[in-house]
């Protein structure tokens, strides 16, 4: 395994309802770095020092992970855990009630 990945990857929307997995220190790099302009503040300048920093081997890649998924989590990027959504959709197949 690299250096600089994730134990467990990140998943991200892209774009209308796509998902990519973040799996690394240099995903996570990349997306910052292409961000757009509207949600660039502060959560994204502290994530991206941070995957800048887990890139030269100054702070641990889970350190880097975790301030990357905060930034997701701020903006509403990150995407709903698949085992969230098979319990919901399985719980509104049961109970006719359910929207």
């Amino acid at each position: 395994m690299k250096p600089d990945m994730f134990r467990r990857p990140v998943s991200i929307l892209v774009g209308l309802g796509y998902l990519a997995e973040v799996r690394s220190v240099m995903d996570a790099y990349r997306h910052l770095s292409e961000c757009p302009t509207s949600l660039r503040d502060s959560a994204h300048a502290i994530a991206l020092k941070a995957c800048s920093a887990a890139l030269r081997g100054e702070i641990d890649v889970e350190t880097a992970r975790g301030l990357f998924a905060a930034f997701a989590e701020k903006h509403d990027l990150l995407a709903p855990e698949m085992n969230v959504i098979a319990a919901s959709r399985l719980q509104r197949d049961r109970d006719p009630h359910v929207q």
